[in-house]
């Protein structure tokens, strides 16, 4: 940063930004004061014009100065000025420094090669991160489905030099990436009786068409879970803790509740796992008039959109979190949240408004 100070021997105290005398100087006093030199200019290192250098150059042209006058009282270059004189000046030649000013941040702004963001676009991006949790690319569809554009390259760059580290401390991945461990281990699958496979699941159930769900637990060390389930066409979530954890007929029971109100032609499968907790799947099926399928052992990604549903539940439950202690109030902001973020495969709507295209 560099201050460039006026001439002036009439100056009892000079701060950033303008005149502290005997009195504070008023806004109709500002012309005498640039013109008498007693304005301190602090200039930021890049190559654009303030309003207020602008409005010196105009008046310095009023006074009839020369160009290399107004570049030292306002410390820069003779052919900045005599270069924003030519570029911002009006049609029939006169500079006028507020229409200027207009001017130069209309080509900025038009200019493809601009890099920068306005500070009400950065604001709503920083709300959406730390507020809503929604990916750069999420941010970038979105937006430009409003005619806002702004690549997710663009969000991605903001977050790497937040230095704060406040946006990747609400990001997914938290702008970290780790490979999986290669080895696992492997234990016996419970059996579950009369238990239907995924593979004679139809055709039709593939997650386009409307109605067909996937169901999953998110479990913590002493066995206290949330139930989680995604309609698999809008990555719809519906998430509630479960009072007495893992016990089957109660889970089966909150499933029924939970799924009643869509009853009807637009509820035809789920497709869960085989853990004990879902045994009660013939009761489920029964009362809810549809099918459940089951995955193969070890094969989670067979229900990936309830999987990736999950690791979006973990960043505002991360792994270790005692469940005991979350809210019901919480769970239900936490599926809100997740229900309005826009995703690619709706083409940046959101889950919740493809939802209830279907129940209006």
């Amino acid at each position: 940063m560099r201050t460039f100070l006026a001439r002036s021997d009439k100056v009892g105290h000079i701060r950033h930004g303008g005149i502290k005398n005997n009195r504070q100087c008023k806004k109709d006093k500002r012309e005498t004061a640039v013109s008498q030199g007693l304005i301190t200019f602090v200039l930021p290192m890049y190559k654009h014009l303030t309003r207020e250098q602008r409005y010196a150059i105009y008046l310095g042209k009023q006074k009839k100065q020369t160009n290399k006058a107004i570049a030292r009282l306002i410390g820069v270059s003779e052919s900045t000025v005599s270069r924003e004189l030519k570029r911002n000046a009006t049609k029939n030649g006169k500079y006028v420094w507020d229409k200027a000013d207009a001017l130069s941040q209309e080509r900025m702004h038009r200019s493809p090669g601009n890099r920068s963001v306005s500070r009400l676009l950065l604001w709503r991006v920083r709300e959406l991160i730390t507020g809503e949790q929604w990916s750069p690319k999420q941010i970038s569809g979105y937006l430009g489905k409003e005619g806002v554009k702004i690549s997710h390259e663009t969000i991605y760059k903001m977050i790497r030099n937040d230095t704060g580290g406040t946006l990747a401390a609400n990001c997914r991945h938290k702008m970290k990436y780790h490979r999986s461990p290669s080895h696992r281990h492997v234990t016996k699958a419970p059996s579950i009786r009369n238990r239907v496979s995924i593979h004679e699941r139809p055709k039709e159930a593939d997650g386009r068409r409307f109605g067909d769900w996937e169901m999953d637990l998110i479990v913590d060390k002493d066995g206290n879970a949330i139930l989680t389930m995604i309609e698999r066409s809008t990555n719809f979530l519906i998430m509630e803790k479960l009072k007495h954890g893992k016990k089957a007929m109660p889970l089966a029971k909150t499933v029924w509740r939970l799924l009643m109100p869509y009853k009807g032609e637009h509820l035809k499968t789920i497709t869960t796992d085989n853990g004990s907790e879902f045994a009660e799947h013939e009761w489920i099926a029964r009362k809810l008039g549809l099918d459940i399928y089951f995955t193969d052992a070890y094969s989670s990604w067979q229900k990936g959109a309830v999987e990736n549903t999950n690791k979006l539940i973990r960043q505002y439950i991360p792994k270790g979190t005692d469940i005991s202690i979350v809210t019901d109030k919480r769970i239900k902001m936490i599926q809100a949240k997740i229900n309005r973020r826009p995703r690619e495969k709706l083409n940046f709507s959101t889950p919740k408004q493809e939802f209830y295209k279907y129940y209006a």
